[in-house]
């Protein structure tokens, strides 16, 4: 009997989905590797193969193109840099969703316009593909162990199919509307991100202007009510002007914050503080500062106080 139920456990434990993972960055990487050792099998592709293969001792199987990725996937998830990559990685001449069976789940988790979600959507639906856009919240560290946030928009029916694969990669899934809801709230979450970090970088040029000592004004600003999750998390690197080994790629934020001014412009919100951080990292990224971490915005309003 012991064996019996052994064996019913093991069976019971399978995940019969396929996942395709289409961008293997530090988000994208780190879903995959939670659905490979959670059991799901899963194939990736990446414009960059190495990182890709570096996958394989997981357990993924590498695919040359996204449409060889998604072709018996049953759940097809890209994590990409912008609408243009998004874009290619589905409809491009390797595209993915022409590969894609009918009935296989259609996922985007990229931070892109709710604009471009809606036109993928439709293309889903005339392939006979649900379709979910599923961006995350969360650091490295949470893609890494598994405890994303996901903002999901998607019709309840599909979006219940893939709450269960959801749940292999976040701590929290949040449905929040409709088919670009999802990608709506990423816009406005990274937003509100950006103008924090906006704001500590333009406050610690003042402190080093100032003269004050950075290791108190650094104890100050953490015992502060202004001491969210994120300024605790880009203090320390602003201090130490270290950039390097990147939690979110500058360049990436001044995307994302891009892309909220526009979506203000069409729901006719007249925004004032995100086109001036969107302006403060577009100036660092002309420094050369765009690959490294957003803290490297600090850069392009002066050198912030160090010595921690």
């Amino acid at each position: 009997m012991g064996g019996a139920r052994h064996n019913l456990i093991s069976m019971e434990s399978v995940h019969m989905e396929r996942i395709a993972v289409l961008g293997l960055g530090i988000m994208g990487g780190g879903m995959a590797v939670n659905w490979l050792r959670k059991g799901y099998p899963t194939a990736v592709w990446n414009r960059t193969r190495a990182k890709a293969e570096a996958l394989t001792a997981e357990g993924a199987i590498v695919a040359a193109t996204p449409a060889a990725a998604a072709a018996d996937a049953d759940v097809i998830v890209a994590m990409v840099a912008d609408d243009a990559a998004s874009r290619e990685v589905w409809l491009g001449s390797d595209g993915a969703l022409a590969a894609a069976q009918p009935g296989a789940l259609i996922v985007d988790s990229s931070t892109v316009t709710p604009n471009w979600i809606r036109e993928l959507a439709a293309k889903a639906a005339e392939r006979g593909c649900g379709f979910v856009d599923a961006p995350v919240g969360g650091s490295k560290q949470a893609a890494a162990e598994g405890q994303l946030v996901i903002f999901a928009g998607a019709e309840p029916e599909v979006f219940e199919k893939l709450r269960p694969v959801l749940g292999a990669v976040a701590r929290v899934i949040n449905h929040v509307g409709p088919v670009g809801a999802g990608a709506t709230w990423k816009l406005i979450n990274n937003m509100m991100v950006a103008i924090q970090i906006s704001s500590l970088a333009e406050a610690m040029a003042m402190v080093a202007r100032a003269g004050f000592d950075a290791k108190q004004v650094a104890g100050l600003i953490e015992a502060s009510g202004f001491a969210s999750g994120v300024i605790r998390g880009k203090l320390p690197r602003m201090m130490d002007h270290d950039y390097a080994a990147p939690d979110f790629n500058l360049s990436l934020m001044l995307k994302d914050t891009r892309y909220a001014v526009d979506m203000a412009r069409t729901l006719g919100v007249d925004l004032k503080l995100a086109p001036a951080a969107a302006e403060l990292f577009a100036a660092a990224e002309r420094q050369g500062l765009g690959g490294g971490d957003v803290a490297g915005v600090a850069e392009s309003v002066g050198a912030p106080a160090g010595g921690r």
